[in-house]
């Protein structure tokens, strides 16, 4: 066991020595973070152990693939044996768990790999977090965007792109600019953002969380050590209810005992509400109404971007993601030319409202990566005023459905029902004022939505659900849509 608390001076938080390290988890975030300390056995860890979970052909092979470098493996998640300095948690396991409880009790500490990495990066590397329900990942593709075509060596991590120790080991860029989910954050101790963007909170992950009050805390999370950083600053959503309620405590407070600036994005009234005008805030980011210019407020300047007809990303959701982005680009340093013509030249990224191409008239549209209600509610008035067949199902989170009902009713000519979910969304849908139709599969489904299409119409999939009833993922759900498409209705 380490007994050494001496931290490596060009590293932001990395003890010189790691003694005994447990990694639990063997997926993605799982492997790189033993693949990181294997790297450093005989030096700065004494032991790496995995608690690799259950067996299947994939962490079999992967569990060989360490265990022929050092490590011990350990199969079953049933609970942990042994003593350990660190234990790493793989997102994908429930701090609620037994098993992630049993690795708690058996490591004097427990983090993420976020916060590991965080750690473990250089002390002049700067992060950029970003976290909320829906938008995590156009905002930090944009803000990657924005950054390096400043001239910036940024790299997006996290739940997007690389790993973050994979990156601390293998890119080492200037700027990390990294996607942090709920579950990661949940077992952040120290992780201390430069610029921490706080998206949109809506229900969501109840299952792993077990309540929603667990889930806000956990996004949270993600201001918990800013006032650590120097000139550390957030950017938050003001739109949201949620996160809007931490704005006016952060208001509240003393700004030398906050520790850090902040940026709100909207207000209750929308993304063209002014907090500057509507509750005193010395910052804002919103849509000026009167020419729909993107304005970002902050120290005292105001920075007019670009109007909302620039935007090369449709709905307003973007919209907000453009801001939230802007913000942060801006609060890095990034000059406001750059972060202007960083928004104006960002195209759509693939799954989120992605063009998939016309045929017989229709416009098909892929935004798979819509696996929550909210997610599905901005892409309905994405299109407005031109109303879409919506194709709807796959594996049920067992969310309230009044909202997605009575903003279909708004703003869709018709939905398609399928999957897994189809019952009880076609429950929730039987007294809905549109047509309502209903298929087995997803194929089946956009079938059935061209069979109720006209020419000049839009087919959108955006399920609101996930999607392992039938995929690995929402990206092959995605993708299969896409050739589906393409197959079918565009030769």
């Amino acid at each position: 066991m380490a007994s050494e608390s001496v931290y490596l001076p060009d590293r932001k938080k990395a003890l010189r020595s790691m003694g005994d390290v447990l990694v639990l988890g063997l997926g993605k975030s799982g492997a790189a973070a033993a693949d990181y300390c294997l790297d450093l056995l005989g030096d700065r860890v004494n032991s790496v152990t995995i608690a690799a979970g259950a067996q299947n052909e994939r962490s079999l092979d992967a569990a060989r693939q360490r265990a022929a470098r050092g490590a011990r493996v350990v199969w079953g998640d049933n609970g942990v044996v042994g003593t350990y300095d660190l234990c790493i948690a793989s997102p994908g396991i429930s701090e609620f768990s037994d098993f992630y409880l049993s690795a708690k009790e058996a490591s004097a500490e427990i983090v993420s790999e976020v916060e590991f990495a965080w750690r473990e990066s250089a002390a002049d590397a700067r992060w950029v977090a970003i976290t909320g329900t829906n938008g995590k990942t156009t905002t930090t593709s944009l803000i990657e965007h924005i950054l390096t075509g400043a001239g910036l060596r940024a790299r997006a991590v996290g739940n997007i792109g690389d790993t973050c120790i994979g990156a601390v080991a293998h890119d080492a860029p200037s700027v990390y600019v990294a996607e942090v989910s709920s579950f990661q954050l949940a077992s952040t101790v120290d992780f201390a953002p430069n610029v921490a963007v706080l998206l949109n909170i809506t229900p969501d992950h109840v299952t792993w969380h077990k309540t929603h009050a667990n889930y806000v805390a956990a996004k949270m999370k993600i201001l918990a050590n800013l006032a650590q950083t120097p000139g550390a600053v957030a950017v938050l959503d003001a739109t949201n209810d949620t996160v809007r309620a931490r704005v006016r405590e952060l208001a509240a407070m003393d700004p030398a005992k906050r520790g850090f600036s902040y940026v709100p994005v909207g207000t209750a009234a929308g993304i063209e509400g002014d907090m500057r005008a509507a509750c005193g805030s010395d910052n804002a980011a919103f849509v000026r109404a009167s020419d729909e210019m993107l304005v970002v407020a902050r120290g005292g300047e105001e920075f007019e971007l670009c109007r909302v007809s620039d935007l090369k990303i449709p709905g307003a959701h973007n919209v907000s993601n453009a801001l939230h982005a802007a913000a942060a680009a801006l609060a890095l340093g990034v000059p406001a030319a750059d972060v202007a013509r960083g928004l104006e030249s960002f195209t759509s990224l693939e799954h989120r409202i992605e063009a998939c191409g016309t045929g017989r008239g229709i416009a098909f549209y892929n935004d798979s990566k819509a696996t929550n209600v909210d997610a599905t509610l901005k892409a309905f008035a994405a299109f407005t005023p031109r109303k879409p067949i919506v194709l709807l199902g796959g594996t049920d989170k067992m969310t309230d459905l009044a909202e997605l009902v009575a903003q279909a009713e708004v703003h869709c000519r018709a939905v398609v029902l399928y999957g897994a979910s189809r019952d009880r969304f076609a429950e929730a849908f039987a007294d809905a004022a549109l047509p309502v139709y209903t298929a087995d599969h997803m194929a089946d489904a956009l079938d059935e939505a061209v069979a109720h299409a006209e020419a000049g119409d839009i087919v959108l999939l955006s399920p609101a659900c996930a999607s392992f009833d039938e995929f690995n993922g929402y990206e092959e759900r995605g993708r299969v849509f896409k050739k589906l498409v393409a197959d079918r209705y565009l030769g």
